[in-house]
């Protein structure tokens, strides 16, 4: 019994760390939605991987409603070793279900962002995963996040995770 209890709560819990926010905004010249996420345990994670979904409620040809589901190709799915952050970029472009479609139009399907995540945990080699809802509430049109990065007077790369939530209007 008490291997049994030692193992149920000694297994590594996923401690990701999601923006309040996904963002849609300019990047490298593409309309992009964007994701900033972080492992909040500061050790690696092999193997990470991300997909993202989004889920709206549509209309058919015979007026019946139903909720259909969408991945969203993303530009790099997968990260060799996730240790500090990691931001999520998804294209919007001609091959995006979210092509053409405007704040409106996703308050209208009642839209939802579903971001799944996983991953290895180096120290226990134990499998991690987390999942993260975003509602058409949480995405914020033209903005972007604010700057997280910095380097120490040692060279040393810094996040200023005091700072990871928060957008800025490009408006």
């Amino acid at each position: 019994m008490t291997g049994l209890i030692f193992a149920r709560f000694s297994r590594p819990r996923a401690r990701f760390v999601f923006a309040n926010n996904a963002v849609i905004t300019r990047h490298e010249g593409r309309i992009t939605l964007m994701i900033r996420m972080a492992n909040a345990r500061h050790n690696v994670i092999s193997r990470a991987n991300a997909r993202l979904w989004i889920i709206r409620v549509e209309r058919t040809k015979e007026g019946d409603q139903l909720r259909r589901f969408y991945e969203l190709k993303l530009d790099r799915s997968d990260h060799p070793i996730f240790v500090l952050s990691w931001m999520l970029f998804h294209v919007i472009d001609k091959d995006s279900p979210l092509h053409g479609l405007t704040a409106s139009d996703l308050t209208e399907s009642d839209a939802l962002l579903v971001l799944n995540v996983g991953g290895v945990d180096d120290s226990s080699a134990q499998q991690l995963y987390a999942r993260h809802v975003y509602s058409w509430r949480d995405i914020r049109w033209q903005h972007r996040y604010k700057d997280i990065t910095s380097v120490s007077p040692q060279g040393r790369f810094l996040l200023d995770y005091t700072k990871f939530h928060e957008t800025v209007s490009e408006e």
